[in-house]
């Protein structure tokens, strides 16, 4: 059973302009309660039962803010990354704490309807894989990641940042993922992307081109990568009141 997951939550969230001048994005308040509150409720709802958070930019206001976990049914640990290098670093700072099971993984600044992650552990457990990615659908996936999946929803190709209007799949990666520990081979080997960081997409991308299982689960309810205040305020409006439709941005 998955009863792990891993919230990365480490980044600067500098399109968020004066919001997280003192304030780790994370903590930015949605619906009357932390960005990141409503992801490890989602988790918890979902079976998780222990999560490991990787903070950066003003990490101890998150690890003082949650604590171990205990109020909201989790237990909580925490690892530090202290260089801003990627999301593949970060995943590599916990690989310690996880052994040798399948593990959720979320970014710390997407939301989704809470159903979503019941729906990402049972499609897991029905049909394991290697890598287990959600998606949602968009017009132009050019601010994330385009993700080509086949008639059995084995994905085929994922390009992260494509051009504008370049890609032939409204899929997007929607930032939550389920793992085996596969993942950390890929991700420690990875070199660093044209922006200079060590990027997970990457990794994924490698396993895809090896012929690993990479499996897409189209969401269903809301989606929202939280990247600048016109997305909270979009989420204020119709995060947990937009209905059972596919999430876009």
């Amino acid at each position: 059973m998955l009863t792990t997951a891993v919230v990365l939550a480490a980044g600067r969230g500098t399109r968020m302009g004066a919001l997280t001048a003192t304030t780790p994005k994370p903590l930015l308040r949605l619906r009357g309660r932390p960005i990141i509150e409503h992801i490890l409720c989602g988790l918890q709802s979902a079976g998780i039962d222990a999560a490991v958070v990787v903070t950066g930019y003003l990490g101890e206001q998150i690890e003082a803010h949650l604590g171990d976990g205990a109020r909201l049914g989790l237990r909580l640990t925490y690892r530090r990354q202290e260089r801003a290098e990627g999301t593949a670093r970060a995943l590599g700072l916990v690989r310690s704490r996880l052994g040798d099971q399948p593990f959720v993984l979320s970014w710390g600044d997407v939301v989704v309807s809470p159903g979503a992650y019941a729906a990402l552990v049972a499609d897991f457990s029905r049909v394991p894989c290697d890598a287990l990615l959600t998606l949602n659908e968009v017009e132009d996936p050019w601010r994330g990641a385009a993700v080509y999946v086949d008639a059995d929803g084995r994905v085929t190709q994922l390009i992260e940042k494509p051009p504008r209007a370049s890609s032939r799949t409204p899929w997007n990666n929607a930032g939550v993922f389920v793992f085996t520990p596969l993942i950390f081979e890929y991700a420690e080997r990875l070199p660093a992307s044209v922006r200079g960081e060590y990027e997970l997409p990457q990794a994924i991308a490698a396993m895809i081109a090896d012929g690993c299982v990479v499996r897409g689960l189209p969401l269903r309810g809301f989606w929202s990568d939280l990247g600048t205040p016109q997305d909270l305020a979009r989420a204020e409006r119709e995060f947990g009141v937009t209905g059972d439709k596919i999430g876009g941005r």
